[in-house]
């Protein structure tokens, strides 16, 4: 089973762009980089012609002998079995952070020879560039973060109908209960497997629930063998550390990351690099608090609080050994991390629909509102509930001080219009912003 991937229609923009430059592909590992750029030269292009550096030492020599782009296609030629023709073959170099020569070429193909399309990708690419001090050209690529599988990518390859209709919705009113149960019931099969391409074409394909474990084990282990092999030796238990803390982070009522919960005596200066190497690596997503929501929201951002979530809802559930079955069945005791797993999950959604970060607000201990999000001239809170009890007093604080002119409630109910207050069920994060913009011509 293939999926779908989005960002396959977002390079197919960039193929006829006029003001194309190199794309510089990042992502954390196992998301699906290689084969999405596979599966996009397949589909728009005669030839792909694709050179790793991790497979051929000898690819780094001829990057590092010269600079002039003629001679380094001519070169490249003897490493490939198609022609590279401009606007007939794509050019894929996987793994460039193993050869800096080679990232720095893509500043020459941008200059001098803009009629090839050149996409590169490489595995921990942000953790290298900083551990090597690598430059990158800046302002001569377009640099594109990837994201592992969304719910929406999800739900059109588990169920299409649904995933039609919901696609199609251009009004507020209620959805038909039989298609809010079944999207519920795709939701909870979601958070299970996460976005991770082999854990969801798994799941999907009906090999069993064990092996979908068994392939989250996998990448939580490969990402283990990551930090002993590229971060610093004083850096290594930190990061396994934070990495480990994750779930415990999250269950917290106040989700604030708190460094003693890593352990007991940590300070900040410590840590700060860790956290830094899990932020390079796409494995962590840190989002701040703000003191009050003014745009822009960075400008108020407070750099000391922060809460930190994990890239992928499937890695988070299985690094707190939370068992698919507690999901399905609904479990009393799950209460707590459900609301935790269900925030993740909400954040997961909100970053790939605009690369921005939201940010979160807080008020001396009184209220928080999980997320707030910035629009092109308005700010928005968000509320997230798990389930279909609704009852908190944060959103109310946050509107009697600030007066949005939107809110936003995710939870399990249906979606409905209430003044300024717009109930959305949780599987539509991923149409949020196009369900905010049907309200608004509304």
């Amino acid at each position: 089973m293939e999926i779908q991937r989005e960002i396959i229609g977002r390079l197919r923009l960039w193929k006829e762009s006029e003001n194309r430059k190199p794309i510089l592909l990042r992502g954390a590992r196992q998301i699906g980089k290689t084969w999405s750029m596979r599966a996009f030269g397949k589909e728009c292009f005669e030839y792909v012609a694709e050179f790793n550096f991790d497979k051929v030492e000898e690819l780094g020599r001829i990057f590092e002998k010269t600079r002039d782009i003629s001679r380094l296609l001519k070169e490249l030629t003897l490493f490939t079995d198609v022609p590279i023709v401009p606007g007939k073959t794509l050019l894929i170099f996987d793994e460039i952070q193993l050869c800096e020569a080679a990232l720095n070429s893509l500043k020459y193909f941008c200059e001098d020879a803009p009629q090839y399309h050149v996409i590169a990708a490489g595995s921990l690419l942000g953790v290298a560039i900083r551990k090597k001090k690598m430059s990158v050209p800046v302002g001569k690529v377009q640099i594109i973060r990837m994201y592992p599988i969304t719910f929406k990518e999800f739900l059109l390859a588990a169920d299409e109908r649904i995933h039609h209709y919901i696609n199609d919705l251009n009004s507020l009113d209620p959805l038909p209960e039989i298609i809010l149960n079944k999207l519920e019931i795709e939701y909870k099969r979601y958070l299970i497997c996460g976005g991770m391409p082999e854990a969801v074409t798994t799941l999907l394909e009906n090999k069993g629930i064990q092996l979908v474990e068994d392939i989250l084990q996998n990448i939580l282990d490969l990402y283990t063998l990551d930090f002993s092999k590229y971060a610093s030796p004083i850096d290594i238990p930190r990061i396994n550390s934070l990495w480990a803390s994750l779930p415990s982070q999250l269950a917290k009522e106040n989700r604030k990351f708190i460094y003693k919960v890593v352990k007991t005596g940590a300070r900040a200066r410590e840590y700060e690099d860790a956290l830094l190497w899990l932020e390079e690596a796409g494995l962590i997503y840190r989002i701040y608090n703000i003191s009050k929501p003014g745009l822009p929201l960075s400008a108020y951002q407070d750099l000391t609080s922060f809460k930190v979530y994990a890239c992928d809802c499937g890695l988070l559930r299985r690094l707190a050994k939370l068992s698919p079955e507690i999901i399905l069945s609904g479990n009393a005791g799950y209460t707590e991390f459900k609301g935790a797993l269900t925030e993740n999950a909400i954040l997961q959604s909100l970053v790939p629909q605009n690369d921005v970060m939201p940010y979160y607000w807080s008020s001396e201990n009184r209220a928080e509102v999980d997320f707030v999000l910035q629009l092109p001239t308005e700010v928005i809170p968000v509320e997230v509930k798990s389930e279909t009890r609704i009852s908190g007093k944060s959103l109310s604080v946050y509107a009697n001080k600030f007066s949005p002119p939107l809110k936003i409630r995710f939870s399990m109910n249906n979606l409905k219009e209430n003044g300024r207050l717009l109930s959305c069920p949780i599987p539509l994060t991923d149409w949020i912003y196009k369900i905010v913009a049907a309200k608004k011509q509304s």
